[in-house]
């Protein structure tokens, strides 16, 4: 396929009610078939609420057809692929912050947050587990990679997920707002847009951003979807602080367009960047090699 209509929806979440979170989900997925749309994501823990904290355990599922909330979505997915946010539980019960992909009624990829953030408001790494692999899966529009708010806030997610043949990266968050920049765009919101930019530019890739909107415990998230093309431009971008369903036509060509430009991913070295890493590893600081 040449073309890719891709939906983000920015939604507010009811902490702990996940009938009440799939009703809306299907609701919205409704709206979304209506305006022909092939791809909508959810944000980080769309099913559940962010600020789980001893609620996690409870409120983790199985993804499969058998689950009554996964079920309906399953069965949605005939319609339309799908990214949601859930609680992923693992043979051993251990509960982890988990996105799953969901197409023509079979789950194609589930990905788990691999970094939890223990920094100023947050406190994930004391109610999940960290998830421990970046990968990129087929879908029918090209190799798709998804990764959860703090993982790309890190540079080697997304960076793993383009050698790994991923084209279009989906980024999904709960991002609280904080702070005031660039006038009276929330720093938060300035900064989540600015490395989506640069890792679109720097990896000559799609990348999609949804996050949610509404206040929970405290906590304010401020929406703002955005799409950029593999040149960086920006394609789309929904509104901030309210619900939306934001819409855009992704080009595919545009990645041969991009890459016969720029051919950052045919000279990327990787083999070399493993060495490194091997030798940073190892703990040499270098000083003593020669370049």
């Amino acid at each position: 396929m040449t073309h890719l209509k891709l939906g983000l929806a920015q939604i507010k979440t009811v902490l702990g009610d996940m009938r009440a979170n799939l009703a809306h989900h299907l609701a919205l997925i409704d709206q979304a078939v209506a305006q022909g749309v092939q791809l909508l994501v959810f944000p980080e823990l769309s099913l559940t609420g962010y600020v789980l904290q001893d609620l996690a355990p409870s409120l983790a599922r199985a993804p499969s057809a058998e689950d009554e909330i996964f079920g309906p979505l399953l069965a949605a997915s005939r319609q339309l692929d799908l990214v949601v946010g859930f609680v992923d539980e693992d043979s051993r019960h251990r509960f982890y912050i988990a996105a799953a992909y969901l197409s023509q009624g079979q789950v194609l990829h589930i990905h788990h947050k691999v970094y939890l953030p223990t920094y100023g408001l947050f406190d994930e790494g004391r109610f999940f587990a960290w998830g421990d692999s970046v990968r990129a899966f087929d879908t029918r529009w090209g190799r798709v990679g998804v990764l959860i708010c703090e993982d790309f806030w890190h540079a080697s997610p997304p960076y793993l997920l383009w050698l790994d043949g991923a084209d279009l990266m989906l980024f999904t968050s709960a991002s609280p707002g904080r702070g005031i920049t660039h006038g009276e765009k929330l720093e938060s919101a300035w900064w989540v847009e600015h490395i989506n930019r640069a890792y679109a530019s720097l990896f000559t890739s799609f990348v999609a951003h949804t996050n949610r909107v509404g206040f929970e415990d405290g906590l304010h998230f401020w929406g703002g979807a955005t799409v950029f093309d593999p040149n960086g431009d920006l394609l789309a971008q929904g509104p901030y602080q309210e619900e939306a369903i934001t819409v855009a036509e992704l080009d595919l060509g545009q990645l041969h367009r991009t890459r016969a430009r720029l051919p950052l991913l045919r000279d990327e070295r990787h083999a070399l960047v493993r060495r490194e890493i091997e030798r940073i590893t190892a703990g040499s600081n270098g000083a003593s090699d020669k370049g």
